[in-house]
């Protein structure tokens, strides 16, 4: 079995524009103690992340609500660029599996037609490898419809040496009790192919 981590580094990752940078500080290090300890400052939606539908609905679940196996389970990557439409994602949905991965260099979003469609299908989990699954004129209503049917959203992925196709995904985000979104690390897993 091969693993492919898709996450970026949180560290190092832009942060989207006008959310507060991320910044670790050293609290203590091994030259002037017994230990190396650090805090972060941070926003939960910074790096690769999950949002809840609490991020765009006020009666939304938030992350800690969400059953994990949202979270694990087969799920599809498929190269597609720009806007996807309701009507592209009608052509898309028969080959995808309940989770959807988006792999267009940074630039794949969702339209609220297109976020209409996942909503009335068995979808449980889509994601981008772009800072959001919105674009960036229309970031409130694809999310609303994505949140109003329950759809967990991972963003900001790295699937640059991806190769479109069917996978395992394991997305877990880091337990934030209550919030409506949390870090995570995204991992693909994928069966060698040859003899067994």
């Amino acid at each position: 079995m091969i693993l492919h981590d898709i996450s970026r580094d949180t560290l190092t990752c832009p942060v989207y524009e006008g959310d507060p940078e991320t910044t670790v500080t050293t609290l203590r290090s091994i030259d002037e103690g017994e230990c190396n300890l650090s805090a972060i400052s941070m926003c939960v939606h910074a790096g690769t992340h999950i949002d809840a539908p609490l991020h765009y609905s006020e009666d939304g679940s938030p992350l800690d609500d969400i059953r994990l196996r949202t979270f694990y389970g087969k799920c599809t990557v498929i190269t597609v660029e720009g806007i996807l439409t309701g009507d592209d994602m009608e052509r898309l949905l028969p080959y995808c599996k309940r989770r959807i991965l988006f792999r267009g260099l940074g630039n794949t979003y969702l339209s609220q037609s297109a976020a209409i469609v996942l909503a009335e299908s068995k979808v449980v989990l889509v994601g981008t490898d772009a800072d959001s699954i919105a674009p960036p004129f229309d970031e409130a209503r694809p999310h609303r419809e994505l949140a109003r049917a329950g759809i967990a959203v991972l963003e900001n992925l790295n699937l640059e040496n991806i190769d479109d196709g069917e996978y395992d995904l394991c997305a877990f985000p880091v337990k934030l009790g209550g919030l409506e979104a949390a870090p995570c690390r995204a991992i693909l897993f994928e069966m060698e192919k040859g003899l067994h």
